[in-house]
């Protein structure tokens, strides 16, 4: 019997979706305790506040900020340095038939968020918005 293929429209599956959850607990939870060998990294609050399985679960794409604002460019390249040494830590936490390759990138949801909001409030938007609903 031939292997079902998935869409490539579809979403995640359940079980990237679950196992990228378990993965984003393990950072969050390394990035608490901190102790890491990059000096940039020692007093960083970092959120992780996404993370993305690839198919086969062997790379993770992990979206993180600071506390409200973005992660500073010498800190994400130290967390980018770090990456090798935080597979390890992930591994350890996450069991998985592979250690993750782990990417990571800036969140900008917050940003676009706000900024949709403050378009939303435009006297003009409101008013079309409000003529809509009549």
């Amino acid at each position: 019997m031939a292997k079902r293929q998935r869409e490539p429209t579809a979403g995640p599956s359940q079980r990237q979706l679950r196992v990228a959850e378990e993965v984003r607990h393990a950072l969050a939870q390394i990035f608490e305790r901190g102790g890491f060998r990059e000096p940039e990294l020692s007093a960083a609050h970092i959120t992780v506040t996404e993370v993305r399985a690839s198919p086969d679960l062997k790379h993770m794409t992990a979206f993180v900020s600071g506390l409200g604002r973005d992660v500073p460019e010498e800190q994400f390249a130290a967390l980018r340095r770090s990456a090798p040494h935080l597979r390890t830590l992930v591994a350890r936490a996450v069991r998985l038939k592979y250690a993750p390759e782990l990417h990571f990138q800036h969140d900008n949801a917050l940003d676009y968020a706000m900024r949709m909001d403050a378009l939303l409030r435009q006297p003009a938007v409101r008013r079309d918005l409000e003529e809509k609903d009549d």
